[in-house]
């Protein structure tokens, strides 16, 4: 199980900035139309060997002041509850403000790791300016700048050292489908569904985590451990806080998945909230099944599955190749149908191809069809093979690795996924220098 380490601290202080830094990304954008970030961000972080989660938490729904401060009393909470380190951010060119100190005050009586990130020390005079916010009785106190990443080096190298060590977890051999999707799509009755006719012949494990429940689902000739997001569910005051605390949840539970099982609620669509999920199980390269649950409940002809396929799958392009299932689970309508997918998805994810096979295969299309020439330069693949990896992942051997781009990656993809079936699997294609 992997640690999450979220940033919090008020608007304005550099949260999406350092958040980009640290996942080397620039997947934290602000709308400058409203002023004011939205969406809760979640990206990947590695120092000297450590792999670690990344939350961003800026941007606050805030419509007066008299709620400001519940606001960031709300989302800190949230964040304190499921982050294994915080980082709170402050800058040192307003001093220690009054919403400083109130979040401060929360993370006092919490046991919690915290780290101070005293943004914006662009110089060197500033940092003596830094040392103000021990006042807030919080020891961990760095500062940087997150815009040219100064001081940034010497927070990782303390944040890795106080991440907490999730041990391995034990016997879990067997594949692990976890569902997982946004409240009230159905996620808690397809649980009861599967497990609650015959509950002798299942047999609970305990979760690495108080997140996730394991059960050992041993039906019908299959054998895995059925994860139930449990919690995911929880009766908050303001919306935000709740769409948040369900992304927190998921980021435990798809991170320690083989195939995630997206429920969706087809009444409401796929909405921002399971783009986000889906983005989730993404990035972390996670097998993927789609239900779409409550389909008893819609107006349908000969087209509407179609119809309502092909629009979900227009939102998650370039990433098409995975299986739909349309479910009720309280009228227990395709949940078998459902299992035998995420089973299917389990064996493409370990799908190997041979060397040979391949470049018999890719070899011919890729001389009928070579990557575009850049400023004169032809760039030639050698050879293909597959790499020892968790996801199917392939290496072209080429002499002008750095001059492939990304359309040219997606269409040997593309030709991949449809010699072999990878459906449901993320790829990844590299191209290396022979």
């Amino acid at each position: 199980m992997g640690n999450i380490v979220a940033i919090v601290g008020r608007p304005n202080v550099g949260k999406s900035t350092l958040f980009n830094r640290l996942t080397e990304s620039r997947q934290a954008i602000v709308d400058e139309a409203s002023g004011v970030t939205r969406d809760r961000i979640y990206g990947k972080s590695e120092w000297n060997g450590v792999r670690f989660s990344v939350v961003d938490t800026g941007g606050y729904a805030i419509n007066s002041e008299d709620q400001f401060e519940n606001a960031i009393r709300e989302q800190v909470l949230i964040a304190i509850e499921e982050a294994d380190v915080i980082i709170f951010v402050v800058d040192v060119s307003t001093g220690v403000t009054d919403y400083d100190e109130a979040v401060a005050e929360i993370l006092r009586r919490k046991a919690k790791n915290v780290i101070i990130a005293v943004n914006k020390v662009d110089n060197h005079q500033q940092i003596p300016e830094a040392s103000y916010f021990y006042s807030m009785g919080l020891s961990d106190l760095f500062p940087i700048s997150s815009i040219n990443g100064a001081g940034t080096g010497e927070l990782l190298d303390h944040l890795v050292k106080i991440l907490p060590d999730k041990g391995v977890e034990e016997d879990m051999e067997l594949p692990r489908f976890t569902v997982v999707g946004r409240p009230n799509a159905g996620k808690s009755s397809l649980i009861n569904a599967l497990i609650g006719e015959d509950r002798n012949i299942v047999t609970p494990l305990s979760g690495t985590t108080r997140d996730s429940i394991f059960t050992r689902y041993n039906k019908y000739g299959h054998d895995f451990y059925l994860v139930d997001t449990a919690g995911i569910r929880k009766k908050t005051k303001v919306h935000e806080d709740l769409e948040f605390y369900s992304v927190m949840r998921a980021i435990r539970a798809i991170e320690n998945s083989d195939v995630c099982l997206l429920m969706i609620d087809a009444t409401r669509g796929f909405e921002g909230q399971d783009q986000k999920i889906f983005s989730l199980i993404e990035r972390n390269r996670k097998g993927v099944v789609v239900l779409v649950n409550k389909w008893d409940l819609i107006e349908k002809d000969n087209n509407t599955a179609k119809e309502f396929e092909e629009a979900l799958k227009s939102l998650t392009a370039p990433y098409t190749d995975y299986p739909v299932i349309f479910t009720s689970a309280t009228e227990k309508k395709r949940i078998f149908k459902a299992l035998e997918e995420a089973l299917a998805v389990y064996e493409n994810k370990s799908r190997k191809v041979s060397t040979s096979k391949l470049n018999e295969f890719l070899l011919p299309i890729i001389e009928n069809y070579p990557p575009p020439a850049n400023k004169g330069k032809y760039i030639k693949i050698k050879y293909i093979t597959q790499l020892p990896a968790s996801v199917p992942s392939f290496a072209f051997f080429c002499n002008l690795p750095q001059y492939v781009k990304e359309p040219y990656k997606r269409f040997v993809e593309n030709k991949l996924r449809q010699k072999w079936n990878f459906s449901g699997v993320p790829m990844n294609i590299f191209f290396r220098k022979k």
